[in-house]
């Protein structure tokens, strides 16, 4: 049965049932026939007939529901059997948003060192698709805002409260600011994340309490490119801080704290709340709380923020 119900997710997540076949390693046709024997054993239709795949039934996405829980169940207890022989082994999967990105390393670090057995994958998610990836048992842990549009029916575990700093070229008329309002960065050519991202919908509220809204020159979801197209253009962007303790600013590169409104939101770690906690959720928060990564990302940033104000100072020379 779980064999059947495991072609059955990945017809789902794959939509073909020729490309299914082969993320299981098994012929089409071991596939289609195990669908069908799924369909007589539940005496109910589960895939839409037709050429190629549709869609699933509604009865269909029921079952597919169980099956998802059921290998998440079976996996994590194959987890804490594994746990008792030899420490946790399989794969950990984690969903960060893009803005996040930059600490997962300080998680990884801690339980690549406890857990050598285990691998890790770490996916690159806006927090809806972290939200469905939860719910649909595709990751075991996220990492995404906890205070601003809250996923629901999930255990949290805060990390650092994200603050936001525009980020533009020296020789401007800001050179000689120590921060700068959202208003006026309005004013200036921007590059900012896709809106799909939900630091893009934070960034455009702050605006928009600022009394403007705004209209990208270029949009994209990818940090680095945020990034390389303020250094190499003529373009600003708003950047989550800690970006900052990765791409500290060069020499030609300013960051300002944004100020009028003071905006910050917290970002955590969220898994399904759900009894029992898969042992990698364990693993994970367990981490987080006796590493105390909590107060070392507040000292990076603090570090951070100190090496800009010191580049920016003026030299004595």
């Amino acid at each position: 049965m779980l064999r059947k119900l495991s072609y059955l997710v990945a017809l789902a997540r794959e939509r073909h049932f020729g490309k299914a076949a082969a993320a299981c390693n098994v012929s089409q046709p071991t596939l289609s026939n195990a669908i069908r024997r799924l369909e007589e054993e539940f005496q109910v239709p589960i895939v839409e007939r037709g050429q190629s795949f549709h869609g699933l039934t509604p009865e269909g996405m029921r079952i597919l529901q169980f099956a998802r829980r059921l290998m998440a169940e079976h996996e994590g207890l194959q987890q804490e059997l594994s746990i008792l022989r030899e420490g946790l082994t399989g794969q950990a999967r984690i969903g960060a948003i893009p803005t996040a990105l930059p600490v997962v390393a300080h998680i990884m670090a801690p339980f690549e060192s406890r857990f050598p057995h285990a691998t890790v994958q770490v996916l690159s998610r806006s927090s809806r698709e972290i939200e469905r990836g939860l719910r649909d048992y595709e990751i075991d842990v996220g990492l995404t805002y906890l205070d601003n549009e809250p996923i629901p029916d999930v255990r949290s575990v805060p990390l650092y409260s994200e603050s936001y700093f525009l980020l533009t070229r020296r020789g401007g008329p800001l050179d000689e600011a120590d921060e700068v309002t959202w208003a006026e960065a309005s004013e200036l050519p921007l590059c900012l994340l896709t809106p799909e991202m939900q630091n893009r919908r934070i960034v455009d509220a702050s605006f928009r309490l600022a009394g403007h809204a705004v209209a990208p020159a270029i949009e994209t979801n990818s940090l680095i490119n945020l990034y390389t197209q303020v250094r190499h253009g003529r373009l600003s962007s708003v950047i989550p801080g800690p970006l900052l303790t990765v791409f500290s600013p060069e020499r030609e590169l300013v960051a300002l704290p944004l100020v009028d409104p003071d905006v910050q939101h917290m970002v955590g770690l969220v898994y399904p709340d759900r009894t029992p906690t898969t042992p990698v959720a364990q693993a994970l928060t367990s981490i987080v709380m006796e590493e105390g990564l909590p107060a070392v990302l507040a000292r990076q940033m603090r570090e951070a923020l100190a090496r800009l104000k010191s580049d920016a100072a003026p030299s004595d020379s």
